[in-house]
Formats: C-alpha cells, structure tokens, sequence
C-alpha cells in the first residue's frame, strides 16, 4: 500500500520563548522487506537557528534545531510518501516458551536490534509484579511466544479502557495499569512490561495508524492519528513481530513505522528544552491517504 503522509505538530506560548533545542523524531523509517520511504521532508516555522541530523542509536532519524529566542509559537510540518508492504506471515515460526532463554544465550551481538536491550526494566517501563502476575494468568495457554504475545495483547485488551483523558504523556504504567485506562502509549508500555516479565524481549514502536471512517461517512482532515504498538523478540528462527494491543492485532499494511526504542522516551517525536516564562499549548494532526 501507498500512502502520502502529513504530520503538523504546533506549540503557541503565552510569553516569548528563549532559546532552545529540540529534537524530532517524525520521519517514517526506511525499512527493507516492510515499508520504503519514496519522499519525506521536514519543514519548521518560523526557520531555526540552525538545523542538522543524525542517526540515534537504534537506528531513528533525528532532526536536531537550535531554536532562536523570542517565538511565540513554533511549528514542525512532516510531509512524506511510504510504501508499505504486506503484513508478516501467520504462520507460527516462534520459538517454544521453554526454549526461548536457549535462543538468547546464542545471540552474542549487541547491535541496535540485539534482542538484550529490550529485556530489563527501561526508564519508564518497570517490572512490576502486578503485571508480572498478569502476564503469567494471561499466557498460561501458550506453548510459543507468538501465541503468548497474542494471549497477553488479548487480555490487555479487555483489562483496559482506551480513554484519551486518562493519562498524560508521563503516566506511570502502574497508575495506567490498576486504572484500567489509557491510550496506545499505555496499553503499549504495559504490553512490554509484561512481555520482560516473561522473559520476551519487547521494544516500543512509535508510528502511525491509519484509520478508515465508517461506511457512507466521509474520510476527515486530520482523523489519522500518531500510534504506537510493541516490537517482541520471538526466538532465533522468527525473529521480531509487531503487535498492536490497543486494536488487538498483529500489526499489517495499516501501520507505518517512524522508530523503535526501549520505551516512549527513545522515540517521543519532540524533545529537548526551552526557556519558558509563561504557559504553553500544543496540538498535532495526522493525516494517511492511501494512492493505491
């Protein structure tokens, strides 16, 4: 599937900014065998002080700014083209449960994919042990990881809620958690928490998701919406798949990757620091039209 993408993100400030730094990371990735990046740029209003790039450890493209002082309100506007290919297989190729420690002892690189950096506690994904005791409840069913990925991403399903005013964007899981409610940046980190505590490797995936109005309603200016969904470790011979626990799927042409990290703090489209001395506000938009 062919899909043209527009991201806007905008900030206003009740006062005059002083410098700042920030860094984006709001471009799809160019990804062999799962989706191809044809065109993507970044534009910024009004124009930074000084721009450049780099490539993260874990293999995103980051925008560096160097903000000047005085905006009261700055603007990134992402416009891009992506092929997205077709969903992974179904078939289980996944690695026994009892098997899967074997297969991580056998993995000696520690390279950006390694499956090491995604199996301990991350600054905002801990190991708690009420997710803990979820997620051996949930998979006690499944004799590979596949099946337990699918069985945990089911349950948290139906143990939480998606409601966008429940949490905030620094949330702990726990209050998330025995809430019941969230959005996918919840349902996500939770997911992954659970996933370490049964000893899967799991990373967070920031992306976006295109969504499909009802039948007979018209398609809306800015429906589409940011996402985000988990990246588990399924054992030597199958690798990584992805799974979507908000939408409890396993993720497909719908979903178009920006980058990978630990937790959300790895990928968060916009970082860094700004003087402020007054409130600020923001809103972003998401648009995905598919061209095929």
């Amino acid at each position: 599937m062919l899909y043209r993408l527009r991201l806007s993100i905008r900030y206003d400030f009740a006062r005059p900014t002083g410098a700042g730094r920030q860094l984006l990371r709001i471009s799809p990735a160019d990804l062999p065998g799962m989706q191809e990046v044809q065109q993507a740029s970044i534009t910024v209003t009004p124009p930074p002080a000084e721009r450049s790039g780099f490539i993260d450890f874990f293999g995103n493209e980051v925008t560096q700014l160097v903000l000047p002082a005085g905006l009261t309100q700055i603007r990134f506007d992402m416009a891009g083209r992506v092929l997205r290919l077709p969903g992974e297989s179904e078939l289980d190729l996944s690695a026994p449960l009892d098997r899967l420690e074997q297969d991580l002892d056998d993995i000696t690189d520690l390279g950006p994919h390694s499956p090491h950096h995604f199996l301990r506690a991350s600054p905002r994904v801990a190991l708690l042990a009420e997710i803990a005791d979820f997620a051996r409840a949930a998979c006690g069913s499944a004799s590979t990881v596949r099946e337990a990925v699918e069985c945990l991403g089911i349950a948290l399903h139906s143990h939480m809620r998606f409601d966008a005013r429940a949490t905030e964007v620094d949330t702990p899981i726990a209050q998330a958690f025995a809430g019941r409610r969230g959005v996918c940046q919840d349902f996500t980190q939770i997911m992954i928490s659970g996933l370490r505590n049964l000893g899967i490797p799991a990373a967070y995936v920031s992306g976006f998701l295109r969504t499909v109005p009802p039948p007979g309603k018209p398609r809306l200016e800015g429906a589409d919406a940011m996402h985000a969904w988990v990246r588990a470790w399924t054992g030597a011979e199958a690798g990584w798949t992805e799974y979507d626990p908000t939408n409890t799927c396993f993720v497909a042409a719908n979903h178009v990757t920006i980058g990978y990290g630990r937790d959300y703090g790895d990928v968060a489209p916009v970082t860094g620091s700004m003087r402020l001395a007054g409130s600020q506000s923001g809103s972003h938009s998401v648009d995905i039209v598919a061209e095929d």
